[in-house]
């Protein structure tokens, strides 16, 4: 059967033929045969593939095309869009890596026979990786989805022949993610393994806005792991379990829904949460969520959306269990946010503050932070909290410059290793120091670790250089509004989502 459905934008048929744009557009005027538009606009039309192909290799202006090229055109080109295409292809690519003797079989077939043959191939490699659910976060494929897609699978099959089923599926989705930058705020690779690492080795993780699952996909494996991830937008939970399914052998777990107003994991206590929550979010259900009972440090501000994320990670949580959330830097100052870190102090369930260089990750003119979260066993007798700030470690020259990644790791986790052991650690000046919460507690509550450790001679370029507190021998005290007992507000509509 002829790839008739996948369709090809002028750029598409550029690259084809190896010349440029403006060739494309000699060859519609003054080639009578050219193939007609199929889709698109009139100023960006879409053509037939299978024709275009034809036409270039009679006029014999076909370049030979590699085959990640015709692979990523017939994805793009998709009758029903490239998200619906990377499900497609990453369905059967786990067949593939699964269980290669049945794709081979599967495969001799017409596709008209592969698309009629393939879902029940795929019941018996979808459920047992994603769990017997009411609602699976990767449904499996009707007969007639699959028909348009048959093209594009025997191609990843063949791509994966030369680079691996998850190889050939990272480089899909990667340059899909690379494709529609504005749709997507991602979570840098070298930020999720340094995220990883502060959570250390667990049994479970969660990631309650897991986007496309970079920081899942960044945890070290172990054994009988359980990777659970949730995500507001149907799409990217489905793409997030496939991925996570090619790449390790855990038990994987995807959900949709708003992870604040619409919970699928309410039960869950997990070793290690992960998390780059949206920020900034007004919407965030602060009216219908009043009397949740997940507000355990005080009931969030709408402006701080962040720390009804923060403490939703901490809720899920097994006691002990650590949680790992980037943040805006305005969270560790804002007044609306005080109380609730305060009590985070007091505590002990904020362990530490790390400030980043700029650049470190989207929106990158910003610092951001790290915040590291315990769930609090005991109330510590005299607890302190790790302030660092790597900015003098590696200062991008723009907002968007390759930081120096390997420094920031080490100066980060020099500083938190021996502090997780021993609640203290040396001072390293102007990167870290251990602050006794007690000097904390002001009427501020500024956690911004550049505030509390002293710039390094001629390493800042200007920002806050180091102040003076005056510790208070009084914490203020706790005006929080204790919540009402929890009742039960039925469904809860979900919020727009936020992706990474």
């Amino acid at each position: 059967m002829q790839d008739n459905a996948t369709e090809v934008t002028a750029a598409g048929i550029a690259r084809l033929a190896g010349v440029g744009r403006a060739a494309v557009s000699n060859w519609r005027r003054r080639h009578a045969d050219f193939p007609k538009p199929v889709g698109g606009t009139e100023t960006s039309p879409s053509f037939a593939l299978a024709e275009v192909e034809d036409w270039l290799r009679r006029q014999g202006k076909l370049a030979e095309v590699p085959l990640r090229e015709r692979v990523w055109q017939q994805l793009v080109g998709h009758p029903e869009g490239p998200v619906a295409a990377l499900v497609h292809a990453g369905c059967a690519l786990l067949l593939i890596h699964d269980r290669p003797t049945v794709w081979l079989e599967l495969s001799a077939a017409s596709d008209e026979r592969l698309a009629e043959l393939l879902p029940t191939a795929l019941e018996q490699v979808l459920a047992p990786r994603f769990g017997m659910v009411r609602r699976p976060a990767v449904r499996t494929p009707a007969p007639a989805e699959l028909l348009p897609s048959a093209p594009l699978l025997r191609g990843a099959a063949e791509l994966a022949a030369e680079l691996g089923a998850r190889q050939t599926y990272e480089f899909l989705l990667g340059r899909h993610l690379d494709a529609n930058p504005r749709q997507y705020t991602l979570t840098p690779g070298d930020l999720a393994a340094l995220m990883a690492d502060l959570a250390g080795p667990a049994r479970s993780f969660l990631d309650p806005a897991c986007g496309t699952g970079a920081l899942l996909r960044a945890v070290a494996p172990g054994t009988d792991q359980e990777l659970y991830g949730q995500d507001s937008a149907p799409e990217l939970a489905e793409l997030t379990a496939l991925r996570l399914a090619l790449h390790t052998r855990a038990a994987v777990r995807t959900a949709v829904g708003d992870s604040l107003r619409a919970d699928a994991y309410e039960t869950l206590r997990a070793d290690a949460v992960l998390c780059h929550p949206p920020f900034n979010e007004r919407n965030w259900g602060h009216d219908e969520l009043a009397y949740d009972p997940r507000w355990e440090y005080g009931f969030p501000a709408r402006t701080e959306s962040e720390l009804a994320w923060v403490q939703h990670a901490l809720a899920r949580l097994r006691d002990g269990g650590t949680a790992v959330l980037l943040m805006p830097p305005a969270a560790a100052s804002r007044r609306s946010g005080r109380r609730i870190r305060a009590d985070l102090l007091r505590r002990g369930a904020l362990r530490a503050v790390i400030a980043l260089p700029v650049g470190a990750a989207p929106p990158y003119n910003i610092p951001l932070h790290l915040w590291v979260l315990r769930r609090p066993e005991r109330a510590p007798a005299q607890p302190e909290v790790l302030l660092a700030d790597t900015a003098g470690v590696s200062e991008a020259a723009d907002g968007r410059g390759r930081l120096d990644w390997p420094a920031v790791r080490a100066a980060v986790l020099d500083a938190w290793h021996p502090f997780d052991r021993t609640g203290t650690t040396r001072e390293e000046p102007g990167v870290s120091r251990s602050v006794p919460v007690i000097e904390l507690l002001d009427d501020d509550v500024d956690l911004a670790p550049p505030a509390i450790c002293p710039a390094r001679r001629g390493r800042r370029r200007g920002g806050t250089h180091g102040r003076t507190r005056t510790p208070r021998r009084n914490p203020p005290p706790d005006r929080r509004p204790h919540p009402a007992p929890h009742r039960h507000r039925g469904p809860r509509p979900l919020a727009a989502h936020h992706d990474r």
